[in-house]
């Protein structure tokens, strides 16, 4: 199975992506772990990111490509994987439909998590406060839900015109909203 998790800063796509990796034995793939880790080893790609990062500018979309493309070529991918944090705008949904179409490991279904807006802003203001997350202050999290809107909200639309969105109630305890994901998936259905 191949997914990719979708959904608004703090609706659990982190949570919710550990628990799917262990019921459905796949890799979770988080692009920020990629990229940190290629930073820490050194690797061409995680060098050409460090000096972006220097610079204080974003890393390419180039370079993360390049760092999944990596990472979809190792063996425990064989199975199905969980993309969680990519893609966040639509020329991202197109350059990894275009690589997945490319190493013949398309998409299978797109998972959208559902959480409402008020919720959004105070998990991710208890997240701040429990873990210290400095891009979790209210303004920070304003800033990143209008983001989100803007760019990652057509995301959904790109899977769900393909045939491969399944929405879920993001809402619950994490067994609940767990179980909700895997009925989607089985189903793969779930009103949008």
């Amino acid at each position: 199975m191949r997914l990719v998790l979708l959904g608004a800063p703090g609706s659990g796509k982190g949570t919710q992506a550990a628990r799917l990796k262990e019921a459905l034995g796949v890799p979770h793939i988080s692009t920020g772990d990629l990229l940190r880790a290629a930073v820490a080893a050194g690797t061409p790609l995680g060098q050409q990111a460090k000096a972006v990062m220097e610079r204080g500018e974003l890393v390419s979309d180039d370079i993360v490509l390049g760092m999944l493309e990596e990472r979809l070529a190792q063996g425990d991918v064989g199975k199905g994987f969980i993309l969680d944090g990519y893609p966040r705008n639509l020329a991202q949904a197109n350059a990894l439909e275009a690589l997945l179409e490319r190493i013949q490991q398309p998409v299978d279904l797109a998972v959208q998590l559902d959480v409402g807006t008020e919720l959004l802003i105070q998990r991710l203001a208890g997240r701040a406060k429990e873990e210290g997350r400095a891009d979790d202050n209210p303004e920070s999290v304003r800033n990143r839900l209008r983001v989100y809107t803007d760019q990652t909200a057509p995301v959904i639309d790109f899977y769900r015109q393909r045939g491969k969105l399944v929405c879920v109630y993001g809402v619950g305890s994490m067994d609940e909203v767990s179980q909700r994901v895997l009925e989607a998936i089985r189903n793969h259905a779930a009103t949008c």
